[in-house]
């Protein structure tokens, strides 16, 4: 049976469309338009979101938990709250994130987040997770954050390679730290496994970074968090990042991170094809102040800050405000704002196909907003 959601607008993949409809079939969508160009077949179930705005889920493709779990620690009922929660936020498809540590638990939580994507089925109000990405440990030693130093290892092809196995295949991200002995061969290989490496927790000066990029990298992760500083006579890995086109970066602007100016300055540098909003999200997020399982650590989290031995350590931001900061950060408006949490980290996943736009083909992944950006539905997979 075919449905439409018609609204005032909807976010097509080029640009908005007023007076929208929506048809959606097996959990698909099948057509976008306008209401007067549509035709609707006998029997269409219709539903109006009026003045309102429909738009693409949104794809976080860069958290550790929410509601209380951590995803390296989450069972099925954890997940099945993180995923609650995300979808009450607009989030449709998120990539689990991992942290540095001890090696066997590393490889149980893979083999667990593996089987949490393999088993993901179409349900009300849960988010899907569409691929790993792991956050360590990789990293470097001098902008590691709170990811714990007994943990770091230099990058290895052989290492890569058990955390390949143990994920299936399903590691889709992998933050990496330019500067250290074997980078380059190893976002070589693991590119080929079309594996998107991500440059951050690095204290990389320039000719690294431009070596990592020659080699395949092609993201950014949380930009200026964890990263050597801009610096007038070497750019470093910050300047690279900002400068060269061929480099998607994402930044979490929840403005305890990033200053409101710098995510300003940032979206003008990257620009709306390729910049990308993150929420680096953990357990505590939609919960009470407390302290909350980050990993193999805890984290003290006091209103919008979550902090380990001094450090901020992830956030408890939700994708949905991130858009709305977007909004009052730089002036910018709610169409282009949503691409940064659709189009742009589908893009660099590879799942433009299925996930962050409405097109014929796609999910039926959607988010129903206010014109202001406050989540009033959310519909997974055509699940409402």
């Amino acid at each position: 049976m075919l449905t439409a959601l018609t609204a005032a607008t909807a976010i097509g993949p080029d640009g908005p469309i007023r007076d929208a409809v929506v048809l959606i079939e097996d959990g698909k969508v099948h057509s976008v338009g306008t209401l007067a160009e549509t035709e609707l077949p006998a029997g269409t179930q219709t539903k109006s979101f009026g003045a309102n705005v429909i738009a693409p889920g949104y794809v976080d493709i860069h958290i550790h938990g929410a509601a209380g779990y951590d995803v390296m620690q989450a069972d099925n009922t954890g997940m099945t709250r993180i995923q609650g929660m995300l979808a009450r936020h607009g989030v449709t498809s998120y990539c689990p994130t991992t942290v540095t540590a001890p090696l066997d638990p590393t490889l149980r939580a893979l083999e667990r987040l593996a089987k949490a994507i393999e088993d993901a089925t179409p349900q009300k109000n849960q988010a899907q997770p569409i691929g790993i990405h792991i956050e360590g440990p990789f990293l470097s030693e001098a902008r590691r954050g709170v990811h714990p130093p007994a943990d770091l290892v230099e990058p290895s092809i052989g290492l890569f390679e058990r955390f390949w196995e143990a994920s299936r295949g399903h590691i889709r991200v992998m933050t990496i730290a330019a500067e250290l002995a074997g980078a380059t061969e190893l976002i070589n290989f693991a590119v080929q496994r079309g594996v998107v490496c991500s440059l951050g927790h690095s204290d990389a000066t320039t000719d690294p970074t431009r070596d990592a990029i020659a080699a395949g990298a092609r993201h950014a992760t949380h930009t200026f968090n964890a990263m050597r500083p801009l610096d007038h006579r070497d750019p470093g890995v910050l300047g690279v990042v900002l400068d060269d086109d061929r480099v998607t970066a994402d930044i979490i602007a929840d403005g305890v991170h990033v200053d409101p100016t710098i995510v300003e300055l940032f979206l003008k540098a990257k620009g709306p094809e390729r910049a990308v909003l993150i929420t680096d999200a953990i357990s505590a997020t939609g919960m009470a102040n407390g302290t909350y399982q980050l990993g193999s650590f805890m984290v003290e989290v006091k209103g919008e800050t979550c902090c380990y031995q001094g450090k901020l350590a992830g956030s408890v931001l939700t994708m949905d405000r991130a858009v709305r900061n977007v909004m009052a950060f730089a002036s910018w408006e709610l169409a282009a704002a949503v691409n940064l949490a659709t189009r742009n980290p589908a893009r660099v996943i590879g799942s433009t196909a299925t996930k962050g736009v409405l097109s014929p083909g796609a999910d039926a992944d959607i988010v129903v907003l206010s014109p202001s950006g406050e989540v009033l539905q959310t519909i997974c997979r055509g699940a409402a």
